[in-house]
């Protein structure tokens, strides 16, 4: 609000404010000089007058008091017809209905955390929203200058920021000190790195996503402080050299890991602290007899990976199970870990 009263129209509308009570103390004064009326009196001559309401004078007016009283309807009608057209030109160009849309997308903006910043909304951007949100994960955009792109996120009702990612203030606006990763996937790899730079400075413990477009920038943007770094060039001519040297293999993955088309996905699943599977061998634990689930890998707390694990591999909490099934038994099994479908995307809000 306190920014509303240092724009442009927040200003205008002070003005205004001020040139109100400025009328009313001319009245109130004229009134009290002219005619002798006390300050409520010449007050309620004033508001009776102003407002053309046509009540009954306090005392009749002498000659002095009539010519006042014109002087100040003139001047009440002048101010009101100026008011109005001015507050008609800013409905119209949309200053008021912007100023208060950005008011609550602040509020909005204040009220996040845990979230995830996306910066650029192309055609990479629009695919990590949509994965995003479709797994209720919040969610921030911030676009500078497509419109297009602007377009479709007011139409889809995203929350966002229409910015330049690089700006460190449009970070911290966009609750980046909150936040729980960024993702950057602008078109320029200059860009990348810098936002990338100063997400880190900003937030030493964010997980943060880079995209890199070029050969060497990965290195760059892992020097600058990205957890991760994805070539969608170099991912994309991989996928097709393996859809031509194993098929087969490519499509299973592809389908397990969209989980559109088959009853089958794969997914990450945390064992919580105090569950019932730490401490237990993993040919002990049920996730094959009761749930018919395979778990392929597993991940320690420390990061050691254990690939095909052996039965009697030791299930402990934090431990992170790459585990493939039915979506239908992977929904049980993360009901019975968390209460909630999928444990490893929401652990914070799932995890008792």
């Amino acid at each position: 609000m306190e920014g509303f009263w240092h724009s442009a129209t927040g200003r205008r509308v002070t003005i205004i404010l001020i040139l109100s009570v400025l009328l009313i103390g001319f009245g109130v004064a004229g009134y009290m000089l002219i005619q002798q009326y006390t300050f409520l009196e010449a007050l309620y001559m004033t508001v009776i007058t102003l407002s053309t309401v046509g009540f009954t004078e306090v005392r009749p007016l002498d000659s002095a008091g009539r010519l006042f009283t014109i002087v100040l309807i003139l001047m009440g009608v002048s101010f009101v017809g100026f008011t109005l057209a001015y507050f008609s030109q800013i409905m119209l160009d949309g200053n008021l209905l912007e100023a208060y849309r950005r008011r609550r997308l602040k509020k909005q903006l204040d009220q996040l955390k845990d979230h995830y910043i996306v910066c650029g909304y192309g055609q990479m951007g629009q695919i990590i929203v949509r994965e995003l949100i479709k797994f209720e994960i919040p969610v921030v955009v911030i676009e500078r200058d497509d419109e297009a792109s602007l377009a479709r996120l007011r139409e889809k009702g995203i929350l966002h920021l229409e910015a330049d990612a690089t700006d460190e203030g449009q970070l911290i606006a966009a609750g980046i000190l909150r936040a729980k990763g960024l993702v950057t996937v602008v078109s320029k790899d200059s860009e990348n790195v810098y936002i990338v730079l100063t997400a880190r400075d900003l937030n030493k413990d964010l997980l943060i996503l880079a995209r890199a477009s070029t050969a060497g920038s990965d290195k760059r943007l892992i020097k600058a402080g990205a957890n991760r770094v994805v070539s969608p060039y170099a991912i994309g001519a991989i996928r097709i050299a393996h859809n031509i040297l194993r098929p087969t293999v490519t499509d299973f993955l592809e389908l397990a890991l969209s989980g559109e088309g088959i009853e089958l996905s794969m997914e990450e699943v945390c064992i919580p602290d105090q569950s019932r599977l730490a401490g237990l061998e993993l040919m002990n634990s049920g996730i094959r007899s009761q749930y018919n689930l395979i778990v392929m890998a597993i991940k320690r707390s420390d990061g050691t990976m254990i690939f095909n694990p052996a039965p009697q591999e030791i299930l402990r909490a934090g431990d992170i199970m790459v585990a493939i099934g039915p979506v239908d038994n992977l929904t049980r099994f993360g009901q019975e870990l968390y209460g909630c479908t999928y444990p490893t995307i929401r652990p914070s809000k799932c995890q008792a």
